[in-house]
């Protein structure tokens, strides 16, 4: 499953591990959850074990930095799909295990120049300790953080914006409810000089959820999040899907047309 992906937003998916555990609503109808127990595995307990992946599965980023930079594109890839690379597991045997893959995965990404390593979590909190970056992160690396509703917003996405990523964006799927993000949206970048050089959130994408639980997102909340992208320079727009028994049961559009904006790729070692 790391080959393709139907993602919208990214080209490829790595997972270093598979497992994790429920932290906010959003996780209530977990699709890795269900994905992993169709194939046998119980991986989704907060004290239970995580599924460690091959190291035939680790060369596979390797391939696709080559095959990025022959193409002089970079590629997107979304870590961890099965995971969440910011977990603290309660076991301290389990905790060691995700320590020494997390120490792997800092590695492969500065072998890796020609990819964007989009690292997606709703544990924004435990970013700071667990990079080895302090003030100097890697362009080719691209945070989010999940935020379904306005208490996740408020909680989360100030700690992403103290954070040194080279691109910031939030995942509002599934959206579980309005959003006013205008607060956020409008803090800047800014030079030496004090210039502001655009907004801090660099991307947004939102999205209903899918499957056989689903929990509706109206239009009017998406709207929403749309408008207030769409009127703060610099912020790019995705609507992945409204979502239902499947990912693509009820389209992409949203007023008429397909919404896939995304922030620049810039060749080498820049985001």
């Amino acid at each position: 499953m790391s080959e393709k992906t139907t993602i919208e937003w990214t080209d490829h998916t790595f997972n270093p591990w598979w497992g994790c555990s429920r932290v906010s609503p959003a996780c209530v109808n977990c699709y890795a959850d269900t994905l992993a127990t169709r194939y046998g595995h119980t991986l989704w307990h907060r004290k239970g074990p995580r599924r460690m992946l091959s190291d035939q599965n680790w060369a596979k980023p390797l391939k696709w930095n080559r095959d990025a930079q022959r193409a002089g594109v970079p590629a997107r890839v979304f870590c961890a799909s099965m995971a969440d690379v910011f977990e603290q597991h309660p076991a301290p045997e389990v905790d060691a295990e995700l320590d020494q893959a997390r120490a792997r995965l800092w590695e492969l990404i500065s072998a890796t120049p020609w990819l964007r390593w989009q690292l997606l979590t709703k544990r924004i909190e435990n970013v700071a300790d667990m990079v080895p970056w302090g003030s100097s992160w890697p362009d080719n690396v691209w945070l989010g953080t999940s935020v379904e509703n306005q208490r996740f917003a408020d909680e989360r996405i100030p700690v992403l914006l103290d954070l040194p990523a080279r691109v910031r964006f939030l995942s509002c799927e599934p959206l579980l409810g309005p959003l006013e993000l205008s607060r956020y949206l409008g803090c800047w970048r800014r030079d030496g000089d004090g210039r502001p050089l655009g907004s801090a959130i660099d991307w947004v994408i939102v999205g209903g959820e899918s499957g056989a639980k689903t929990r509706p997102t109206a239009l009017a909340w998406v709207r929403q999040v749309r408008d207030q992208c769409r009127s703060t320079p610099g912020v790019a727009f995705l609507f992945k899907q409204w979502g239902g028994r499947t990912s693509k049961a009820g389209g992409r559009e949203l007023d008429g047309r397909t919404w896939d904006e995304f922030p620049a790729l810039v060749p080498g070692g820049a985001a």
